[in-house]
């Protein structure tokens, strides 16, 4: 059975959807016969690489208000993770494109690695305030992960995986996917957004059950 999560790996929520995921797998009978993959979506596409910028500073610009008032925001989504066991350090958080990171983690998927490479990427973005528009530090998390360095280059210095990225979006499109994460299950129902693990666990089993229905 598949698990199609479409996320991107700037969002907090993605990374809290993530570790719920997990745990709903933990409880879910059959997971060890269920594939998970991550989909490619940018939430913004536009976004500079620029270090020198905190998230918190654009935020605050983006929706007119203060800084004070995005880190009480950020504050009460950091007790969120950490109910889920995810240390989050907001305030390090900076500006950056995630589209290399995203071209990686299709990388990561045909090599076996993409879970890998998701996790790291996640807790080096919200724990370590890394910036992922950095080609080298893309390189380091990607090869700790289990990568071939050269390969990890290749990909950074060209635009190997940009149509599998593309083609990612086009279907979040087509199945109208407003924000993320967006779980689609076994390709038979989907649920949208950080939903508690006992959501996911339920939509677990209504996928498993739709797939092998139970005989007369």
């Amino acid at each position: 059975m598949s698990v199609e999560v479409w996320s991107d790996v700037v969002c907090p929520w993605c990374c809290i959807g993530r570790a719920h995921l997990e745990r709903a797998l933990a409880q879910f009978a059959h997971a060890d016969q269920v594939e998970v993959r991550f989909r490619s979506f940018e939430l913004d596409p536009n976004a500079a690489n620029d270090s020198t910028r905190s998230v918190t500073e654009d935020l605050a610009r983006k929706y007119g208000r203060s800084e004070e008032e995005i880190l009480a925001m950020q504050a009460q989504i950091t007790e969120r993770a950490a109910r889920v066991g995810l240390e989050f350090h907001l305030d390090r958080v900076v500006t950056c494109n995630s589209l290399d990171a995203h071209r990686l983690l299709h990388l990561a998927a045909d090599r076996g690695r993409q879970a890998d490479l998701v996790q790291c990427l996640f807790r080096a973005y919200f724990a370590d305030g890394a910036s992922l528009g950095d080609p080298d530090v893309l390189t380091h998390l990607a090869v700790d992960c289990g990568l071939d360095e050269g390969e990890v280059r290749d990909v950074l210095s060209t635009d190997r995986y940009l149509d599998a990225v593309r083609a990612d979006e086009a279907e979040a499109r087509a199945l109208q996917v407003g924000g993320v994460p967006f779980f689609v299950f076994d390709r038979r129902l989907a649920r949208s957004g950080a939903q508690p693990p006992e959501v996911l666990l339920s939509a677990l089993e209504q996928a498993w059950q739709a797939r092998t229905p139970t005989s007369a």
